[in-house]
């Protein structure tokens, strides 16, 4: 709001005063971003969301360097926005997808993946660092150093895990990190897509026009240096810059403190829901391993029920499939419901979730 009522004006064009401090603003805000990942500025690329970040690796680097019958490996609890793009440039490219499978706790086989790794001709591991649907998280780490063993590049969806724990990407050791600003206390319509420097050299612009240019000409175009190179138009500064507040925030918090308040609230919450009839949760029990939120299924009663009374009550949870169709499938849930924590979430709000699922016990005699 404040950049809005103070500071609104186009970067990199006017010269005058709000053209400066609006191109000053967005150059600290990506900074700001860039330093709470761990990353350097050159290394990120705005978007507006991970679906947006994914489709945008996809479309840079993806669809130039696949051929037929490289591999692209990705997982069966994965958001939809990182199973579609691969199916896309799969189809086009003439590439597989392979999928791990997921078990009964909600873990990977890395078992399966070091298979696929040593027999087949895998190009790109793509894989989710916090479930969405599950709260699983990951060895990324691990991950990143089995895909690198074999010559591939790993991508990593964050939506889920930037939110909740100290993420640095170069620690984590992947080559791509997508995530969204919504997620961390930021607008929505903002997120981000940090890629490798030596894999960035690679790529190519996913969009063409202003701002991302060094000449035009009849004869052809010249691209400017990274990350100009990416910010093709107009950006949207008060949302980066929104971004970058969100950033400095959870920074004052502490991710560590951050991550450990998340933990104290999965393990109560996994403890309270266990206990109620009829209530089966999806996932790993364990509250170590786990993050962000908890979903579960209730016997006899469809998640979106569950959901509209647990509204009435005050309490605002997801029920669908959470857009992870092949996950729900697999362990053939028809749906779930989901309620998700944060930084702001008590333990007293979960005691009003576990009082509200009374509820529905009442209302549909279980």
């Amino acid at each position: 709001m404040q950049y809005y009522t103070t500071s609104n004006a186009n970067v990199h064009r006017g010269i005058h005063v709000l053209g400066d401090e609006s191109t000053k603003l967005f150059t600290h805000a990506r900074e700001s971003i860039a330093t709470f990942f761990g990353a350097e500025n050159d290394e990120l690329i705005l978007t507006r969301n991970t679906t947006e970040a994914i489709n945008g690796f996809v479309w840079m680097w993806a669809q130039s360097h696949l051929q037929k019958d490289d591999v692209i490996v990705t997982t069966l609890m994965e958001h939809h926005s990182n199973v579609v793009p691969w199916q896309m440039v799969a189809d086009r490219t003439g590439a597989k997808l392979e999928f791990l499978n997921v078990n009964e706790q909600g873990l990977l086989d890395l078992t399966q993946l070091e298979t696929l790794l040593s027999s087949k001709k895998v190009k790109i591991v793509a894989v989710v660092h916090v479930s969405n649907a599950l709260g699983t998280i990951n060895p990324v780490q691990r991950i990143a150093e089995l895909t690198h063993a074999a010559k591939a590049l790993c991508v990593v969806d964050g939506a889920q895990s930037a939110p909740h724990l100290p993420v640095n990407v170069h620690e984590l050791g992947c080559d791509v990190y997508a995530f969204s600003g919504h997620k961390m206390l930021a607008p929505m319509g903002i997120g981000g897509l940090f890629v490798r420097k030596q894999v960035l050299k690679e790529c190519s612009p996913f969009l063409f026009g202003g701002g991302m240019i060094n000449t035009v000409y009849v004869e052809g175009t010249t691209f400017a240096d990274v990350p100009d190179k990416f910010i093709a138009g107009t950006p949207d500064v008060a949302s980066t810059v929104g971004l970058a507040r969100a950033c400095e925030y959870l920074s004052d918090l502490g991710m560590k403190n951050v991550a450990q308040h998340d933990q104290e609230l999965v393990t109560y919450a996994l403890e309270k829901l266990s206990k109620i009839p009829n209530v089966h949760i999806v996932g790993t029990m364990d509250s170590t391993n786990r993050c962000g939120s908890i979903a579960f299924t209730y016997d006899g009663v469809h998640a979106h029920d569950v959901a509209q009374i647990l509204d009435s009550e005050g309490v605002a949870v997801r029920s669908g499939h959470h857009c992870t169709m092949p996950l729900h499938t697999h362990f053939k849930w028809v749906a779930t419901t989901r309620a998700s924590f944060n930084v702001y979430t008590t333990k007293e709000d979960i005691d009003v979730l576990v009082k509200a699922l009374e509820k529905v016990g009442k209302v549909f005699k279980k």
